[in-house]
């Protein structure tokens, strides 16, 4: 998705100038400077507009505009209070907080926040809509397939299940069966 790469001004020893203070002067000139995110997430800012695809393998901060699609499986996609999104988005987890205008398909889970607004199709296995929020358009709720909590097989002979489990545990069979204490 997004290469950092680090551009800086010509010196000498890089490691020796980006541990001085940076003069006054320095600040009158622009330079470009892309560094790497410390959370490891990706941002765009008020002020930008970003027309056409994002993907990538990092998680995404949206504050400005974005039009397009943005596909970033198994990262999380939050869209800022000042965004301002036309796009379908698709990833593990979505957060919104701005505007949203467009289809989301989260693999986890979407929050819709309060004082935002999402039309269109939302797709996810958790959805959470919060009081003061604007919602226009549908829900799908994916279904997760948990083996340990499926529903077992039907038994076809349920005396032969009997004799396999007392053959395997003999003390089951000689246990006293006690009655039930039924309350009011």
């Amino acid at each position: 998705m997004w290469k950092t790469k680090q551009i800086e001004t010509t010196s000498a020893s890089p490691a020796v100038s980006e541990a001085r203070p940076t003069p006054a002067s320095a600040f009158s000139q622009p330079v470009a400077r892309v560094a790497p995110s410390a959370t490891g997430q990706a941002i765009i800012g008020k002020g930008v507009i970003f027309k056409g695809d994002i993907t990538g393998s990092e998680s995404l901060f949206i504050e400005g505009r974005v039009e397009g699609s943005i596909n970033l499986p198994g990262y999380q996609v939050h869209v800022g209070r000042s965004a301002h999104v036309t796009a379908n988005i698709k990833a593990a987890a979505v957060t919104v907080m701005g505007k949203v205008l467009g289809d989301i398909d989260a693999s986890n889970r979407v929050d819709i926040r309060a004082e935002s607004a999402v039309t269109g199709t939302v797709t996810a296995a958790r959805v959470s809509i919060e009081d003061g929020a604007f919602f226009k358009g549908r829900i799908e709720v994916l279904r997760t397939v948990v083996e340990s909590v499926a529903a077992p097989k039907a038994i076809a002979n349920p005396v032969e299940v009997f004799k396999t489990v007392h053959a395997k545990r003999p003390e089951i069979g000689k246990m006293p069966l006690q009655p039930v204490a039924q309350t009011a």
